[in-house]
């Protein structure tokens, strides 16, 4: 199974949201990243076909996709930022709803309701009424939903927001294993969750995919710009103002800042590992 996304573009009026991007997509596990406006979100609609492109196309194994129709949609799943519910229901009833939207037999959805519930840990309060889960519950009850049709392509819009640091380590596993055999493709602003699972990562700024390769492909770009500096309290002001600091930390009477920058910023500056945050603050650090 491949994707093929060529030339794919999207304007508002004079605002380019996606400008001409181009990747192919196998198997695996894609993170997303970029700040918000970089057009992750309109890139996401156009690949599931909720959103007509203004130019370029999506390509399944050479068909594209907008004329598929009803055959592509049942190889998705997808999960928005903020996926709409019945506050009324309970998590059980929401999902043998969106099961039926999704042409599945009920004694097949019934039986695959209880698996997830587990899965995502609702199991216990599978019979309550939505409207009274917090915002990491209804979360986890937006990501049942989007795996009910065992999804050949998994698109999740920032599935870790309102996840606590126990959920967000259960999805990432959930979702790693998943990605095997199939494209999962992941947009997040937590870095850490896309570095610990991503076989690939795009980087997106102002609608153009930038970078795309794997973590440490990536953080190598970034070698040797990296660098850890030693300063007092009062100093760490100036440098905040005359350097790109990505992270300080309080060490005695001492203040540990982690610069970006292309050349040694003073002579007892350490260059250090890179990671991808390093990367990707980098990459925005104007």
């Amino acid at each position: 199974m491949e994707v093929s996304i060529d030339r794919l573009t999207k304007h508002y009026g004079r605002k380019i949201a996606v400008d001409c991007v181009s990747t192919v997509l196998k198997p695996g596990m894609y993170g997303l990243l970029g700040e918000n406006g970089a057009g992750k979100t309109t890139l996401m609609r156009m690949l599931c076909a909720i959103l007509e492109p203004t130019s370029g196309e999506v390509l399944l194994d050479g068909r594209e996709v907008s004329s598929m129709g009803a055959d592509y949609r049942d190889l998705l799943g997808y999960l928005p930022q903020d996926f709409g519910y019945y506050p009324n229901d309970t998590a059980e009833e929401f999902l043998l709803y969106m099961a039926a939207l999704k042409g599945i037999p009920r004694n097949r959805a019934k039986k695959r309701v209880k698996e997830l519930l587990e899965t995502v840990g609702l199991q216990d309060v599978a019979a309550k009424k939505i409207k009274s889960f917090s915002g990491g519950m209804k979360q986890r009850v937006g990501i049942a939903q989007a795996l009910l049709n065992h999804p050949k392509i998994l698109v999740l819009d920032e599935p870790t927001a309102g996840l606590d640091p126990k959920e967000r380590v259960r999805f990432r596993n959930l979702i790693s294993d998943y990605a095997k055999d199939r494209i999962v493709i992941l947009s997040t602003y937590i870095v850490s969750d896309i570095e610990a699972i991503a076989d690939e990562v795009l980087l997106m700024r102002k609608g153009k995919l930038v970078s795309q390769g794997t973590v440490p492909e990536l953080t190598k770009r970034a070698e040797g710009k990296v660098w850890e500096l030693a300063v007092s309290p009062a100093e760490a002001a100036r440098w905040q103002k005359k350097e790109a600091v990505a992270n300080l930390r309080h060490e005695g009477d001492q203040v540990i800042l982690r610069i970006l920058s292309d050349d040694r910023p003073a002579e007892e500056a350490v260059c250090c590992e890179t990671t991808l945050e390093d990367l990707y603050l980098q990459s925005f650090r104007e």
